[in-house]
């Protein structure tokens, strides 16, 4: 498979990189200095979405003036008009195309299934793609909005459930909190939600104020006096240099892809979750260096390694070269730096996106809920507690919990029978339309 690195990208300089721009002493076109990094993609250019791989029944299309963006949407169940919607959000490095293979299921279950590529990703369009954007537009808030917009585009009031898996989790999870009328129920998939954070409380009486959890910044300086020294994933990419590390990844990104996917999937026998005891450096070493890396490397030498074998490929079912080129070509095209994004405002403790999530302080998810994660998914024990905070706390109808075999972080991906039956089925007990 040819790299995908020299694919003509949309413009990566951004107004500050515009002003300082010349070439032997002659200034950039007017019309090329204007630009503000926004991605704009002349669709009629591209080859159809997912190369020939999407299944029967699902379809590509734009929906444009969603919360100020073009968004790109796969969807199916859309020939009956007045079906009950499911929204589907993808994790990241993902794609809408990472729901192909349960869409089919859930459309012949009755529903309109609608799958958009997130602000950020693919072929939705309108946000600014330079590493110095304004962030404000990624946030949980602004993703809730970017969700109802979608939704009420398409013509429903409602849906009868949302899905969210990896970074597509805290993105769902936040919409069923704040609107449980328009997201009526969930399921969270790999990344547990541990709900809104706390304001002190009662401490006019006495009560002692909450001790603070450690920040990534703090995890990252106990990380790095291990040997050898290690570095959360999450403060990586944060980092300016994490586009360019994996966007023109040394193997070339299709490689990147693969590796990245397999290192992350039940495939790799080293994967053997389990919950940790605490959020402390020597906890958190046992994860793989997909999640905490070595402190030396970036994401494409720590999976450069973990490439598996030509034989392994070729018999790969779950993810064919075909398909790992979709995510490659998609990539190739717009970068990484979007998707990064939600890494420096929507976790970790950036105070202005925690202090939007303070407004919900005390509430929960009240519609009814379920988690689906593989067993083989570190993704359920990164955060210490997170799982028990979700199941005892933070969701107050969880109905259903379950770690599939056979599965790694990329559930949908590598067990979509199992999931599209679990989908299916709680819909039908405890969704309504």
């Amino acid at each position: 498979m040819a790299e995908h690195t020299s694919i003509e990208t949309i413009t990566k300089l951004s107004r500050r990189a515009f002003s300082a721009a010349a070439l032997g002493g002659v200034a950039i076109a007017q019309n090329a200095a204007l630009r503000a990094g926004i991605v704009n993609t002349d669709f009629s250019k591209l080859p159809p979405y997912g190369n020939g791989t999407l299944p029967a029944g699902v379809r590509s299309r734009q929906i444009a003036n969603v919360n100020g963006m073009t968004v790109h949407i796969l969807e199916a169940g859309y020939e009956t008009p007045g079906r009950p919607a499911v929204l589907l959000l993808h994790g990241f490095p993902e794609l809408a195309y990472s729901w192909r293979k349960v869409m089919p299921s859930l459309a012949a279950a009755g529903y309109h299934v609608i799958a958009p590529d997130q602000r950020g990703y693919g072929r939705t369009i309108g946000w600014d793609d330079s590493y110095d954007a304004n962030p404000d537009p990624f946030r949980i808030l602004n993703m809730t909005r970017d969700a109802i917009g979608l939704v009420y585009a398409l013509g429903h009031r409602s849906v009868a459930m949302v899905v969210g898996h990896d970074a597509g989790a805290p993105v769902a999870a936040w919409s069923a909190l704040i609107r449980p009328d328009i997201f009526r129920s969930i399921t969270i998939m790999s990344s547990p939600f541990e709900g809104a954070p706390s304001l002190p409380f009662d401490t006019a009486s006495g009560a002692p104020l909450p001790r603070p959890a450690i920040t990534d910044d703090q995890l990252d300086a106990e990380l790095a006096k291990l040997n050898p020294p290690r570095k959360y994933y999450q403060n990586y990419q944060r980092t300016p240099g994490a586009n360019d590390d994996m966007l023109h990844a040394p193997q070339g990104l299709h490689a990147f892809f693969r590796a990245y996917y397999f290192y992350k999937s039940a495939d790799y026998k080293g994967n053997n979750p389990h919950p940790l005891k605490a959020r402390t450096a020597e906890e958190m070493a046992q994860i793989p260096t997909y999640y905490v890396m070595e402190k030396d490397k970036g994401m494409a030498a720590s999976v450069a390694p973990f490439m598996p074998a030509a034989d392994y490929i070729a018999n790969c079912k779950w993810l064919t070269e075909a398909e790992v080129a979709v995510y490659a070509t998609e990539y190739g095209r717009t970068g990484f730096t979007g998707a990064l994004q939600g890494y420096r405002v929507r976790r970790g403790s950036d105070p202005r996106s925690i202090a939007e999530m303070h407004t919900f302080s005390g509430r929960t998810i009240d519609v009814p809920s379920q988690y689906i994660a593989g067993k083989s998914d570190w993704g359920v024990y990164q955060t210490p507690g997170a799982v028990d905070r979700m199941r005892t706390s933070a969701c107050t109808k969880m109905v259903g919990f379950h770690l599939l075999d056979g599965s790694g972080h990329w559930v949908q991906q590598e067990q979509p029978e199992q999931v599209s039956t679990l989908l299916v089925q709680f819909l039908r007990d405890h969704a309504k339309a």
